[in-house]
């Protein structure tokens, strides 16, 4: 199911504007959750989707005549259990985050800590320090955010 899921987005609707970055995320952004069944994937499948995704959405932005940088990146979101893609306007160091990220060109990481995230969604108050980055008043590293462009340059 989720490498279908995957799939799927690249024939979703897809809003590129620069003047109205709020329809962008709104139209191009897409939750994913495990299954059961998919928890027999592996890696390289759940990567290798994705990347035929960014071609296919790449190819499909080519034909609509814009012109201007795009990106398709994704990440995971340990406290909804959920990786999260989206296409936007940007370059690769503007992504549209209210908080730090670090853009990388591996998903590899990303996919496997979605994976292997066995309670997706839940963080114990045990937990939650480990969670947030440690000892009271550490700060987490920033989420890993694979990028891909799929724009063309302006």
């Amino acid at each position: 199911m989720l490498l279908t899921s995957i799939a799927e987005i690249a024939e979703e609707p897809l809003v590129l504007d620069p003047a109205d970055r709020r329809a962008e995320q709104e139209t191009n952004t897409w939750w994913l959750g495990l299954e059961e069944a998919d928890r027999s994937l592996s890696v390289s499948e759940v990567v290798d989707a994705f990347e035929r995704t960014a071609e296919a959405i790449g190819a499909r932005i080519r034909t609509t005549g814009f012109r201007g940088t795009a990106t398709f990146y994704v990440w995971h979101d340990p406290q909804a259990g959920q990786l999260r893609c989206s296409t936007g306007s940007v370059a690769a160091d503007a992504l549209p985050f209210g908080a730090a990220c670090v853009a990388c060109d591996d998903l590899g990481p990303v996919v496997e800590a979605f994976l292997a995230d066995r309670a997706p969604g839940v963080i114990g108050w045990a937990d939650l320090a480990e969670a947030r980055g440690g000892a009271e008043g550490a700060v987490a590293a920033p989420p890993a955010v694979w990028v891909r462009g799929v724009g063309t340059a302006p």
